[in-house]
This record gives C-alpha cells, sequence and structure tokens, in this order.
C-alpha cells in the first residue's frame, strides 16, 4: 500500500513552497579562526524565553560542519540592496570573503558589516529532518540597524517591499 503522500513530486514541492516569500541571512562563525559563511533562507524564531533561533542547513552542506565544529554562530540577516552578497556567499569553492567587511561579535563569530540584523547565538540543539539539519541556536545578543528593509526572496526571485509597504509596516 502506497502512502499518498509518497508521491509527492520534488519539482511541484520546491514550486508550491517558492511561494512562501522569506527573508535570506547569512549564518557565520570562526573555524579555528578563519571566517565561514553561508547563505540561508530557511530560519526562523523558535522560543522566547528561553530567546532562540533556527536554521536547516542541507545535509551535503560542506560549510555547515565547520559552523557546527565552531559551536558559535551570528546569523546576519540581508538589506535589500544585498543580492551580491547573498549570491557570494551562496557559492561553492570560492573566496566568499573577498571584499567583505566584518567585526567580531559576542560569540566571536563575524558581524557582517551593513546587514538589517545580526543575532549572536550558540550552538544549542541539531537534528536531522529528512535532507536537512534543524540546527537550534540559543541567542547571546542581536542587534538591528533602524530605516533597513529586508531583502526578500519569492517565486524564485529577489525581491523588495515597496515603499509604500515598508512605510505601512514601520507604523504598524
Amino acid at each position: 500500500m502506497t502512502d499518498e503522500f509518497d508521491s509527492i513530486d520534488a519539482a511541484r514541492f520546491r514550486k508550491v513552497i517558492g511561494g512562501f516569500a522569506s527573508g535570506i541571512t547569512v549564518v557565520t562563525a570562526l573555524d579555528d579562526d578563519e571566517p565561514v559563511g553561508m547563505t540561508c533562507q530557511s530560519f526562523f524564531s523558535l522560543s522566547l524565553d528561553p530567546p532562540l533561533i533556527a536554521f536547516s542547513p542541507s545535509l551535503t552542506s560542506t560549510t555547515y560542519p565547520r559552523i557546527r565544529r565552531a559551536r558559535a554562530f551570528t546569523v546576519n540577516i540581508l538589506e535589500a540592496g544585498q543580492q551580491d552578497l547573498c549570491n557570494q556567499f551562496a557559492r561553492s569553492g570560492s573566496d566568499k570573503w573577498r571584499g567583505v567587511r566584518w567585526e567580531t561579535g559576542t560569540t566571536g563569530a563575524p558581524r557582517l558589516e551593513g546587514v538589517l540584523a545580526t543575532i549572536d547565538c550558540e550552538l544549542e540543539n541539531e537534528f536531522v529532518t529528512g535532507d536537512h539539519y534543524l540546527t537550534v541556536g540559543r541567542v547571546r545578543s542581536l542587534h538591528a540597524t533602524p530605516g533597513l528593509h529586508p531583502l526578500l526572496y519569492f517565486n524564485g526571485t529577489y525581491r523588495h517591499l515597496h515603499p509604500h509597504q515598508a512605510q505601512q509596516a514601520r507604523s504598524a
């Protein structure tokens, strides 16, 4: 007997889920004093008490094991004009840090300059879920830059809030 859920086509699943707009982050860490980082779209807040966040790197990621080894990381929430930075950290086998300005955060992990917000975390827990990890971080400090707008990803392309929508969101 075949379960109807076993027959979900991966391409269709990706297309439908792509209709959910998400922000984009770059998760960074220091691995043996070398900065490492990766673009991550699957990020969310998990708990207020204690303050926890979660993100989901692929099991095949070559960067994530280095972030795990560091045990501390920063989630850098990208600002509307940072598509190039997003693409730079999404590439494998390239110098992701070329031209990137950063400072050391509370946990020792790199905080990227010019981002919408940074969330410094320590690794709390990790679970294997399908073809990804579910990584839970305990928030140790956060910083937001007022007046910036998020870089969004929707239906396979980058999007920005319309200035009118952004104004409405600020006043809500």
